[in-house]
């Protein structure tokens, strides 16, 4: 059933017990970072309402950890911390700190100095002052803070799915990256009531009068560590091992719903970003992940491909395809295209892909130097007869493919080139190409036949045992519905895969996916 025979509601209850999951992380991730952002936020609010010659400085580092982007947030926090709860909780808490230091400084030096001077006359010390004057009569401006607060990070929430820490955002971005309107609703539909819930709840408290205020403010830690342990509780129907896969790997029929229907397979799943999942694998956080056969960090990180006994992953051969009109319209460009045809097998995109993964060269680099390599590398004419607008996916070896196209067409013809490279998931750069805003971009046939034709399972099973006929299948249905020529092979077959460490594979005794089943189903 695709998502335009299925409504949102239909969808929302098929995925009920992983939303239910995913709402409970969500507002524990929200909650776990909100009480530590309160333990130190307010002390600090505090002290800066007596030292007034340190507020600016603190309230403008807070301001400005609010001006970064939280994906990079995020990202500068993997190094340190690693991925999962930690570096998001760290980050989210660091969103959180600037409303309640700046709503507690504000609260507490609007308090009237005539009520603090009767205070001192009636013989109160300064810690009295605080905690019986100016606290109680800041509260209302302070709980403004800690509501902003929590807005925030029910939003920013949806972000720490990239890092596998669960919460809404899986959805959201499998969504995305599968183009499945019902499925971005299913995530986002939740956190927006989320927010909405807590502000109101928080609002309420916010009009309460001052008696009322102090036995909800008495109530609030214990309230706020019950709301923390909703993460904890998912995690307590884990399976023994932990899979990370894409948003895209997990909508596809060709991924999780294939090693669902054809392996039964169940594994507690975590969504993750594929630029950290395989470092997540080697550092033991993740037991399995979806990657790619050809890539180079399988090497790096000494990880092996599961045998898929039951082929639910086609063959990838990789090949540039092309809109007919821009053949038309520059003669030179397929001559040109495929001049790369056949030069690239596994063992070459590995290598290529192993120098950006993990030598972390650029791959404008990789790509002038694999050229040199095979005698093809020309200095670019610098041309002017018009612009072929090359596209890509997100991740390496499409930056180092896009690199080395921009070469040849620079070298080889009058022609220029402007790249979009980061289009997101199949759908997105697909879409970009029928929508007439890029010309080309490297394909690969069984991407071509699971997630754009959505081939019906019987065609699937006659063609995936032949490289070739995938190939011929795509080529003539992509010409009949798309207008789009698929050009020659690259040379490599980049499938989907299951990985894992290949220390624990071994222990563990498993070489196929079938063994992974029933690895699980025997735990």
């Amino acid at each position: 059933m695709n998502e335009h025979q299925q409504t949102l509601w239909g969808f929302m209850q098929q995925q009920s017990d992983k939303l239910f999951v995913q709402t409970l992380q969500h507002i524990g991730l929200t909650f776990i970072s909100l009480l530590i952002a309160i333990v130190i936020g307010l002390p600090l609010g505090v002290y800066i309402t007596r030292k007034k010659q340190l507020s600016g400085l603190v309230l403008g580092i807070a301001g400005i950890l609010q001006t970064i982007p939280s994906i990079a947030l995020l990202g500068f926090m993997i190094p340190v911390l690693g991925i999962g709860a930690k570096p998001a909780i760290v980050a989210l808490l660091l969103y959180a700190l600037l409303p309640i230091i700046r709503n507690t400084y504000t609260g507490i030096t609007g308090v009237d100095s005539a009520v603090k001077e009767a205070a001192l006359a009636m013989g109160m010390n300064k810690w009295q002052i605080l905690f019986k004057v100016e606290l109680p009569l800041a509260m209302p401006v302070i709980l403004a803070g800690v509501r902003t607060a929590t807005v925030i990070n029910v939003g920013v929430a949806t972000l720490a799915s990239y890092i596998a820490a669960g919460g809404l955002g899986e959805f959201i971005f499998g969504g995305i990256s599968l183009n499945n309107t019902n499925m971005i609703l299913a995530g986002a539909i939740p956190a927006a009531f989320l927010a909405i819930v807590f502000d109101s709840l928080l609002s309420l408290v916010q009009k309460l009068n001052f008696k009322k205020i102090k036995g909800v403010v008495k109530a609030a830690p214990v309230i706020l560590l019950l709301l923390s342990c909703f993460y904890l509780i998912p995690s307590a129907y884990g399976s023994k091992l932990t899979a990370g896969f894409t948003p895209e790997f997990m909508g596809r029929q060709d991924g999780n719903l294939g090693l669902v229907s054809r392996y039964g397979l169940k594994i507690h799943t975590i969504v993750i970003s594929d630029a950290v999942m395989y470092k997540a694998a080697q550092e033991k956080e993740l037991d399995v992940i979806s990657g790619y056969s050809t890539d180079g960090r399988l090497k790096a990180y000494d990880l092996i491909v599961l045998d898929d006994d039951k082929n639910i992953f086609p063959p990838y051969y990789a090949a540039p395809i092309v809109r007919e009109d821009a053949l038309q319209k520059f003669p030179e460009l397929e001559k040109t295209l495929n001049l790369l045809s056949g030069l690239i097998n596994d063992s070459v995109m590995t290598d290529l892909n192993y120098r950006t993964d993990y030598l972390h060269q650029t791959p404008e680099r990789v790509a002038k130097d694999f050229l040199v390599a095979k005698g093809l590398y020309k200095a670019s004419r610098s041309g002017n007869a018009g612009i072929i607008r090359i596209g890509s996916k997100i991740f390496g070896e499409q930056y180092i493919l896009t690199n080395i196209y921009s070469m040849l067409i620079k070298g080889y013809t009058n022609y220029n080139v402007a790249t979009k490279t980061g289009l997101g998931g199949t759908k997105i750069v697909f879409d970009a190409m029928t929508n007439g805003q890029i010309d080309m971009y490297p394909e690969y046939t069984g991407t071509g036949l699971m997630a754009i034709l959505q081939a019906a399972p019987g065609i699937v099973q006659k063609l995936q045992a032949s490289k070739d006929s995938t190939y011929q299948y795509v080529k003539a249905e992509f010409k009949k519905r798309y207008n789009i020529k698929w050009l020659k092979p690259i040379g490599f077959n980049n499938a989907y895969a299951l990985m894992m460490r290949k220390q624990q594979a071994n222990e563990l005794h498993i070489k196929t996916i079938s063994d992974l089943k029933r690895y699980l189903s025997s735990n």
